[in-house]
């Protein structure tokens, strides 16, 4: 790749040059400038693809090379890349994800956020792998990919106009075949949590809609038919993918659980270990859970189950709105569910399916918001500013959502944030964010490893980029000891890198929900089994630090642990195995840690609101709160950081990664 540095050989990529004769189909980018109107090739070079793959692994890397330090994340110059990983369009089980990559718009780290829908698997297709957009153009445009050739259009039809209304106008000028990949008002008037929608999936965290907003790019639009997709070892690949959608069809998560009540089955589960955000992260239980559930959704509102290209998961709940029920829509996730339902004291699952609604249409982030408009109902509690809503009355909400997303009066404040907004009008003990980000809807005072990953996610404060370790601690058939800092710190670490891995590859979280063996669903969380194994695992760290430590020794590939990493051997030619698989996502973790540290975000910002770490959430348990400050240390040493969270030159070389602080 022209202007990038050489890097030094990282642990395990030896081995990666050792395949066949065959040549390796390398990724194909492009460098858009809008500010001047130039597409140009960008180059990925061999060594790139063996070392970071794709998704938001390469995204990383690209981030660091083509961006100058400091750069505000809505000036022209600040770059956004929209890619996508090697399983995306193969036929590989929920392979549909795309990537979208930027400075953080509300931490100024780094941002990385993930999408389903149609434009992944279009763009492939139309034979690109990702698309690099810098500049900002002077009058709004769309950015269209037919088949092989990018090109500007006027976009100032669309500008202003609803996800819903812009993706029918898109049809109706430019024909049938297109997937689109847009911004609603609230990333033209540059709402910090603004999202980017594919159909009626939404890449929501972060504020890539800003980004989108801030330079007038109304979106993309891609007709991608005639490129087949590489697959290296294609017969093989072909009975490795029917083996793993049979496997997943049969787990009971990703068999039945998902595709009967999606991811809002998560409410009562959550509600049952008082992990469940109620009124804005002050309790983790809420009476009237089961009226927002998953149980009753799928009883009372539910039309049918989606899913996305090639997955047999089919998770998405459609749903039927109570005024029109002629009319079946999207409906709300686990995270929506539970930040505008307990967590603002609503027990009103209509009203939420409206917010949701609203929200997909304005393209905002339904987490970010709800969790901003949480802090604003505590506030005018406190004496604070009253901002016009209440805890409760889901009126109130409905009616400030679009104003938000336009930035009208001081509803425009409110599209700035909860860490800003805290700085203004105080709060800040009960502004519930990390690095600026809003926190998931998970209460990690009954669920401390959850804590420790929000804090430590280079996002800000995600489930997923934080590691998601509620699955072993307060949502699943497992259940290792809540409010115990034991092997947290390794098992958030082992996972953060999983995760980072399943999403560079171009794949859904939710496919690598099978690491639990269905065995433990048959036994129950009250088996004797099931709760020696939990304790046994709090005895698991140095285990799980020996692991991270020697990934890329562990040459085997298994439908248990990371279906991905053969199906990824299978489709690019490399030898991907669970260790190197392993390895690439530390390599993505450490890669965007370098960003954010870059830009400013230290070891200061591993950090959460003094209402988890301080305040007890039964004032009769002293375990009741995230030991934050315990946990890091040892996830520090185990990262392979220093004492201020930077990694160290050893754990660089040992990566591959050139540079650092």
């Amino acid at each position: 790749m022209s202007g990038v540095p050489e890097m030094p050989e990282a642990a395990g990529i030896s081995e990666m040059s050792k395949v066949s004769d065959k040549k390796l189909a390398l990724p194909r980018y492009a460098l858009v400038d809008l500010s001047c109107g130039t597409v140009e090739p960008l180059p990925i070079s061999e060594q790139y693809y063996r070392l970071f793959l794709g998704g938001k692994t390469l995204a990383a890397r690209l981030l660091l090379d083509l961006t100058e330090p400091g750069i505000d994340a809505l000036a022209p110059e600040a770059v956004c890349i929209i890619n996508t990983g090697p399983l995306n369009g193969t036929g590989a089980p929920s392979s549909s994800r795309f990537n979208l990559s930027f400075k953080n718009v509300l931490t100024g780290g780094i941002a990385s956020t993930n999408c389903g829908g149609p434009f992944g698997y279009s763009l492939r297709r139309s034979g690109y792998d990702g698309i690099v957009i810098r500049g900002a153009a002077a009058e709004p445009v769309l950015l269209e990919i037919n088949e092989d050739v990018i090109s500007l259009r006027d976009g100032a039809e669309y500008w202003g106009s609803e996800v819903g209304h812009t993706q029918q106008l898109i049809e109706e000028n430019l024909g049938k075949g297109y997937a689109a990949f847009i911004i609603g008002p609230a990333g033209e008037n540059l709402v910090s949590f603004a999202g980017v929608a594919s159909g009626e999936r939404i890449a929501g965290r972060c504020g890539g809609g800003a980004v989108f907003g801030s330079k007038n790019l109304k979106g993309l639009i891609c007709k991608g038919r005639s490129r087949e997709i590489p697959v290296y070892h294609k017969e093989g690949f072909k009975k490795y993918v029917a083996k793993w959608s049979s496997f997943l069809k049969a787990h009971p998560t990703t068999g039945s659980a998902l595709p009967r009540y999606g991811s809002a089955g998560i409410i009562n589960k959550a509600n049952a270990t008082e992990s469940l955000p109620t009124r804005n992260f002050s309790r983790g239980f809420f009476a009237e859970a089961d009226k927002v559930s998953g149980e009753t959704l799928a009883e009372t509102v539910l039309a049918t189950n989606k899913g996305c290209v090639s997955c047999p998961i089919r998770c998405e709940r459609r749903v039927r709105l109570e005024n029109d029920p002629n009319k079946v829509i999207k409906g709300p996730e686990y995270e929506t569910l539970g930040l505008f339902g307990p967590n603002i004291e609503n027990s009103d699952l209509e009203a939420i399916i409206k917010i949701n609604y609203l929200c997909d249409e304005l393209g905002m982030d339904t987490i970010s918001l709800a969790g901003t408009l949480a802090w604003a109902m505590e506030l005018h509690e406190h004496g604070g500013k009253d901002f016009g809503v209440r805890f409760g009355d889901t009126q109130s909400v409905i009616d400030l959502i679009p104003r938000i997303a336009r930035c009208e009066g001081d509803a425009a404040e409110l599209a700035r944030g909860v860490k800003w907004l805290a700085a203004q009008y105080g709060g800040e003990e009960y502004a519930i964010h990390a690095k600026g980000l809003e926190l998931a809807s998970y209460e990690p005072r009954r669920s401390v490893g959850m804590g420790l990953g929000y804090a430590t996610s280079n996002r800000g404060g995600c489930h997923l980029n934080g590691g998601y370790l509620a699955l072993l601690e307060s949502i699943n058939v497992l259940s290792m000891g809540p409010n115990s800092p034991a092997a947290k710190p390794q098992w958030t670490a082992f996972i953060q890198n999983a995760l980072d891995a399943v999403s560079s590859a171009g794949c859904c979280l939710f496919s690598a929900l099978t690491f639990i063996p269905s065995g433990f669903y048959s036994l129950g969380p009250n088996h004797w089994f099931v709760r020696a194994v939990n304790r046994i695992l709090l005895g698991t760290g140095p285990m799980m630090s020996l692991t991270i430590s020697l990934s890329s020794a562990l040459r085997f590939n298994t439908l248990f642990l990371f279906p991905h990493a053969e199906a990824a051997r299978l489709a690019t030619g490399l030898p991907v195995y669970t260790g190197t698989f392993a390895l690439m996502g530390e390599r993505c973790f450490n890669l965007e840690r370098l960003y954010s540290l870059r830009e400013g975000l230290s070891a200061a910002d591993d950090s959460l609101p003094r209402r988890l770490t301080d305040e007890l959430q039964d004032p009769n348990d002293p375990r009741s709160v995230v030991p934050l400050a315990k946990m890091l240390k040892k996830y520090y040493r185990v990262r392979g950081w220093d004492e201020q969270g930077v990694p160290t030159p050893k754990k660089l070389r040992n990566l591959g990664i050139e540079g650092g602080r």
